[in-house]
């Protein structure tokens, strides 16, 4: 079923009601955002002379919600300006309206009454056809949906949004007994498409799929701690990324999620579950009663697990919790071999396999044992009450709190015969599925595919393998090199064949980092592609797309004045990029996450861009004390000329925005943000969906075949010389003088204006590229050999984050 939304609604404003109406618009929906009518005036409206009647004060909560969205960090929205395809209203005028919408979502308070009572509202307005959906972590669809008409029912379903909606992953969604299951299959493909979600099918059960699994998790954590006289520290220390989780494992997430919150939580199970032994782990611990009475309930409280203070030098420092004392100390730092052995494994198979490994002779593998087989076991024992199906769950766990791997696919990377055999002889009861998948011969949960799909797996479902084929919009460049589609390859990169003549150039080296290894890639990719192929595609699966050049090796050649060597590093990274850019054939560049300095200048040349919304894009070499060189400067200039041919069209002020943009190493905070800052053209496109960013650059590469591309030939840059960078330079002065930038930082300001501007030349004069790139080459060179640029670059190297010199 194709499911068509061009218009929503939401009701309630609160954090989650705002944040879904938010992303929505970053999807391009318009929304109507509605809450109650408040009771009474704020002090400002008083003073205003406003009454209870005004449409301003009726809509208040609604509009100040949308204003909030601009303040609110992380931000929301891909770009402040979408707020605008948000209107507000309220519950009483404009109720009515939502029979415009063709989605309508409740995001109420967490009440079941409450929630009853609007769904009779929103059935008074409804229209048929249109989908009516509840945002709740828990409550019952069914129970909620009850004494509503037959047609209201069969569209009206749960979508759990995870919190912050644009950011988090994780889309569950529940049907009701009686949803019309072509309802439910076309809003699982609308939320992947066109919301970028990650779906999964959960049953109508207390807290759904991820949030019953997570919180029995961190219950039987706080047991074990208990249990073991282990420390908040040593408890965040194992179940951190050395079991495959984020670096804010356990208490750390919980004084992000707020205690209250998690308690609210784990109560709404505890209310419906039977009496025993699941009852009881989710009977809230008295320690945590504890600390919700003393208002100590997370960083929005501002003290939780932790709490940071300040030192006896000035700065401030991160306090831990003693729960025995109930008093705060300075956090220590935590090691053993167990520790230090699944810190040095790569991968999160192997690093829980290392740190279990240690047995349970070190505390820390018991701990992580101890929790690890009870989280384990809760997921097999609920497989068939809260999912179907183990890939929802395991998937629920990765995309809803972050783990590396989800539960089954845990218990298959720590060996299932052993491990299950183990629990067992531990006194633990392992399900009888379990048991029986095992008896049959079995030794994992998932296994390789039969069928050729790319990524494909098998997994167990009702007692024998069945086949999970990815859509084709998931294409898996790991799973393509399984299939030995990779063309050729180095240390650095591969060329891989993504099928329908095209080509996918995959960056792997460490932090994907561009050196001489990739560079040889791209050319070889360039030649390949134009002898064999019909279009090159750029992308990767790793963290980031590209966090830039190698800086370390810049870094030693410039504090040994190897100055021929880095100014050929330079040219040869000049000279791929031109190769890339005058390929025969088309060329399109797919960055998600962190798109840094190199990173950026690689996707400059190609001939579009099909960016995940996620993309933070940005030329940030002053950051380090250079400027780019790699041709982002001569690029900037060169969109400049082709937006603006009139040679009586003034560029200057198009170039002082370009100018502050890469003199403050500006990033954007989404891929749509990098188009309002030019770094993105017009005609690039933005994926929400970041499943689809590989599949959607190939497609875009296609269609330039399909139209006859033509290869493109040097172009001249029209620049706005020595005046314009005059005053370039009195900026960056203006800036020294008001103190928000060094002498150094002037310094290299002065370089970015020679350069950006085309140097001494008269305004308006036409130059080559190469013109441009030769001055960009010589700017970085000097910038090389300033001891305050080394020192910058050192400091990022040993700290990760830029010096202020």
């Amino acid at each position: 079923m194709a499911m068509k939304i061009s218009k929503a609604a939401v009701i309630g404003s609160g954090v989650m009601g705002a944040g879904i109406a938010a992303h929505l618009a970053n999807a391009g929906i318009p929304c109507l955002l509605l809450d109650i009518v408040p009771a009474s005036l704020t002090p400002d409206e008083e003073a205003k002379g406003l009454t209870t009647d005004h449409p301003a004060v009726r809509s208040r909560l609604a509009a100040a919600a949308i204003a909030r969205l601009g303040q609110t960090k992380p931000a929301p929205l891909y770009d402040e300006a979408f707020a605008g395809r948000i209107t507000p209203g309220n519950l009483e005028d404009d109720l009515a309206k939502i029979k415009d919408a063709d989605w309508i979502i409740e995001a109420v308070v967490e009440n079941l009454a409450v929630k009853r009572e609007l769904l009779r509202k929103i059935e008074a307005h409804w229209q048929p056809g249109t989908i009516v959906s509840s945002n709740t972590s828990g409550i019952s669809i069914n129970a909620m949906a009850e004494g509503c008409g037959a047609e209201f029912r069969n569209h009206f379903l749960g979508t759990h949004f995870f919190n912050p909606p644009r950011y988090m992953k994780l889309l569950e969604i529940i049907p009701g007994e009686t949803t019309d299951p072509a309802i439910v299959d076309g809003m699982k493909s609308f939320c992947e498409r066109t919301l970028g979600k990650g779906v999964v099918v959960a049953k109508d059960t207390p807290n759904f799929i991820a949030n019953r699994i997570g919180t029995y998790g961190l219950l039987v954590t706080l047991q074990a701690m208990e249990g073991g006289g282990f420390t908040v520290e040593e408890v965040d220390a194992v179940t951190g990324p050395a079991m495959g989780r984020p670096k804010s494992a356990t208490f750390r997430t919980l004084d992000l999620v707020g205690l209250d919150t998690f308690v609210h939580v784990a109560n709404n199970v505890y209310d419906k579950v039977e009496e025993g032994a699941e009852k009881l782990v989710f009977e809230t611990p008295q320690v945590l009663k504890d600390m919700a009475a003393r208002g100590w309930i997370g960083e929005k409280a501002g003290q939780g697990f932790y709490k940071k203070v300040k030192s006896s030098e000035g700065g401030s420092e991160i306090q831990s919790l003693d729960l025995t004392a109930m008093a705060y100390a300075e956090s220590g730092k935590i090691s053993s071999p167990s520790l230090e052995a699944a810190k040095a494994a790569k991968g999160a198979k192997e690093k829980i396999k290392a740190l279990l490994g240690a047995g349970a002779a070190d505390r820390y593998a018991g701990l992580a044992w101890a929790i690890t087989k009870k989280t384990l076991l809760y997921s097999a024992e609920k497989l068939g009450e809260i999912a179907d199906s183990i890939v929802d769950i395991d998937r629920a766990m990765k995309w809803g709190f972050s783990w590396e791997l989800g539960p089954f696919e845990t218990w298959d990377a720590i060996g299932l015969r052993r491990t299950a055999e183990q629990m067992e002889a531990e006194g633990e009861a392992v399900p009888a599925w379990v048991k029986e998948w095992l008896a049959a011969g079995n030794e994992s949960f998932y296994r390789k595919a039969e069928a050729e799909g790319m990524g494909a797996v098998s997994f167990v479902y009702q007692g024998r393998y069945k086949e999970d084929v990815p859509p084709p919009e998931h294409i898996s460049l790991r799973g393509l090199k399984e299939r030995n589609k990779a063309i050729r390859s180095n240390s650095g990169a591969s060329l891989i064949d993504i099928g329908d003549g095209v080509a996918c150039l995959e960056f792997h080296s460490p932090n994907n980092a561009i050196g001489a290894d990739i560079l040889t890639m791209i050319r070889q990719s360039v030649d390949e592609v134009q002898a064999n192929y019909e279009a090159l595609v750029i992308a990767g699966e790793g963290r980031n797309f590209c966090v830039g050049a190698n800086l370390m090796l810049l870094l030693m050649e410039a504090q040994d004045e190897e100055w021929d060597e880095v100014d050929a590093i330079i040219q040869v990274f000049q000279n791929t990029m031109m190769k890339l850019k005058h390929s025969a054939k088309p060329v399109v560049a797919a960055p998600h996450r962190m798109t840094l300095g190199g990173g950026v200048e690689v996707c400059m040349p190609a001939d579009r861009v099909v960016a995940d919304a996620e993309t933070y894009y940005g030329l940030v070499e002053v950051g380090v004390g250079l400027i780019p060189a790699g041709g982002g400067c001569k690029e900037m200039a060169l969109r400049l000329t082709q937006a603006d041919p009139d040679p009586e069209i003034d560029l200057q002020p198009h170039m002082n925005r370009v100018f502050l943009n890469i003199g403050t190493a500006k990033v954007s905070t989404s891929a749509h943000d990098a188009k309002r800052l030019g770094y993105l053209r017009p005609a690039d496109r933005i994926v929400m969906n970041a499943d689809h960013r590989i599949y959607e650059a190939k497609q875009s590469a296609l269609r330039l075949v399909q139209a006859g591309y033509e290869q493109p030939q040097p172009e001249k840059i029209r620049v706005i010389g020595a005046d314009g960078k005059a005053v370039l330079k009195l900026g960056a002065r203006a800036m020294r003088d008001g103190g928000y930038i060094s002498d150094h930082d002037l310094l290299i300001a002065g370089k970015l204006a020679h350069v950006l501007a085309g140097g001494d030349l008269p305004a308006g004069t036409m130059v080559t590229e190469q013109y441009m790139l030769d001055l960009e080459r010589e700017a970085f060179l000097s910038l090389c050999g300033e001891p305050k640029t080394q020192q910058r670059m050192q400091y990022m190297l040993s700290k990760g984050k830029p010096l202020r010199n």
